[in-house]
């Protein structure tokens, strides 16, 4: 999984489009970023946040863009299975 795949898979368990923002912050959306220029880093990371009203919450940095959708989509499709949206098969 990566960038150009999650919302694909984010779909595939129902996650409504407008929840994710990838490549650019938006507010009321969770956004994944690929950060250059990062000391200590091998020059690039992944960020991984919820945005409202400007601010970031629930951040997290990964070196490996792979890891950075991983932790994405267990985060929302975990919701969604809290919610009842998804579940075992029969």
């Amino acid at each position: 999984m990566n960038i150009e795949s999650i919302m694909r898979w984010l779909e595939a368990v129902g996650v409504p489009p407008e929840v994710v923002s990838v490549g650019e912050e938006v507010d009321n959306a969770w956004c994944v970023l690929r950060e250059e220029d990062v000391e200590g880093e091998n020059g690039v990371a992944w960020e991984v946040f919820w945005r409202e009203q400007g601010n970031r919450y629930d951040w997290a940095r990964f070196t490996n863009e792979q890891v950075a959708c991983h932790y994405l989509f267990g985060r929302l499709a975990w919701a969604q299975v809290a919610r009842g949206a998804v579940g075992v098969l029969p």
